[in-house]
């Protein structure tokens, strides 16, 4: 499933990159030119949810770490984690490719440290290669809907349509497919870091379960780690990896927000600003929720942020599977039918997904405001998916040019 999750990720970050290097617009953007207004405040709303949902569970896991780490209480690492706008306004005075090698340098060192731990693991390869045999069932779909929304995040999307489109690229076609053809070696290269270092974090789970030992949280993962692999390094690696990836995600999450805020919106404002509020609608119920009730409340914060990862993630796709294949947005730059074919083969499957993640919630746990809430998304997620899409007029597109250069 993570090796399906991780070509259907490459697959729509391919389709990002398109709309934003042949179209020279985001994602965000794109939905509110060619959508209603109601509409687009609608996705407007569930994508800003999904990266507080994101940035929450980031902001718990560097609590942690720096719990892990150095002993500073969750609360306290919770808030220390709001400190790290300061950094994104420095890096951004430099440019995306600068905040882009800070977060490569992130993943690989959290890369670095699983590497250590499997050397440590010795896990039996044959087993793991087992692993990639299809096989399904109930217990393990819902595992299955995990790792697809843990590696196809919807946040993302916006983020990288609207990073290529800040480059440097020439104005005539040929300029723009071979801008094309680079983003493809280069998201081929992101992704399969990612793809390993997500199989490292399976396999090392894998040790656990076949050492008969029952892990449930970080910290309890933290704490065995030593007894398992021998040694005391192991656990200060493991909460190493885990503060890097907080920084990463909430990097490319606060950077997500600042995309989605303005290509919804069209709202701008000063940069601190943009970044305080993104970052304050995480860090508030995180510190709210660990000052109330500690390491127990850690679990459902996560279950909650993957959970509403996991059903906001259609309404990104549909969109940006419509937009890069529609020829009047991207020209003869648009999507081939094999990639539009296989595109949409793709949303069907994760709508399948979160569809019998929906109805597998017990009636007694829904309620009638989850049920209308479940049914209003179901009638918003075919109206993005069959509306006929607005056309931009020339007086409409010098209108946002004007715009873009104020």
């Amino acid at each position: 499933m993570l090796a399906v999750s991780n070509l259907i990720a490459l697959l729509l970050q391919s389709l990002a990159a398109r709309l934003g290097i042949a179209a020279g617009t985001d994602l965000a953007r794109a939905s509110r030119d060619h959508y209603s207004r109601p509409v687009a405040v609608a996705l407007w709303l569930l994508a800003e949810i999904a990266i507080v949902a994101c940035d929450l569970a980031e902001v718990i896991g560097s609590a942690v770490a720096l719990e892990l780490l150095f002993g500073i209480p969750m609360v306290w690492g919770a808030l220390i984690t709001g400190f790290d706008v300061l950094l994104i306004l420095v890096l951004q005075h430099y440019g995306a490719g600068r905040i882009e090698a800070v977060v490569t340098a992130l993943v690989l060192t959290i890369g670095a440290c699983f590497a250590f731990e499997l050397f440590l693991a010795r896990p039996d390869w044959g087993q793991v290669a087992s692993g990639f045999v299809p096989r399904i069932d109930a217990p393990s779909l819902y595992l299955a809907i995990g790792i697809l929304r843990a590696t196809v995040m919807p946040h993302n999307l916006y983020l990288h349509s609207a990073l290529v489109s800040t480059r440097a690229i020439g104005a005539t076609t040929e300029a723009k497919r071979e801008a094309l053809r680079y983003n493809r070696v280069d998201t081929l290269i992101a992704l399969n870091i990612a793809f390993f270092v997500n199989a490292g974090i399976l396999v090392l789970a894998a040790a656990f379960h076949s050492r008969g030992m029952a892990v449930s949280e970080l910290a309890q993962a933290h704490e065995l780690l030593a007894p398992l692999l021998g040694t005391g390094a192991a656990s200060v690696a493991f909460a190493a990896a885990l503060l890097a990836a907080g920084q990463s995600s909430t990097i490319t999450g606060t950077l997500a927000g600042q995309v989605v805020m303005e290509g919804f919106l069209n709202m701008r404002l000063r940069p601190v600003w943009r970044r305080l509020i993104t970052r304050a609608l995480a860090i508030v119920p995180a510190v709210a929720v660990l000052a109330t009730r500690g390491r127990d409340g850690v679990l459902p914060l996560l279950v909650f942020s993957q959970v509403a990862l996991s059903l906001q993630l259609p309404f990104a796709v549909i969109p940006l599977v419509r937009f890069a294949g529609d020829r009047g947005i991207l020209g003869e730059l648009a999507a081939p039918a094999w990639m539009r074919r296989l595109a949409w083969a793709a949303a069907v499957f994760i709508v399948a997904l979160n569809a019998w993640l929906v109805v597998q919630t017990p009636a007694g746990q829904a309620g009638w405001a989850a049920v209308m809430i479940a049914v209003s998304s179901g009638a918003l997620l075919v109206w993005i998916g069959i509306a006929p899409l607005r056309r931009r007029t020339a007086k409409t597109q010098l209108i946002s040019l004007d715009t873009a250069l104020a």
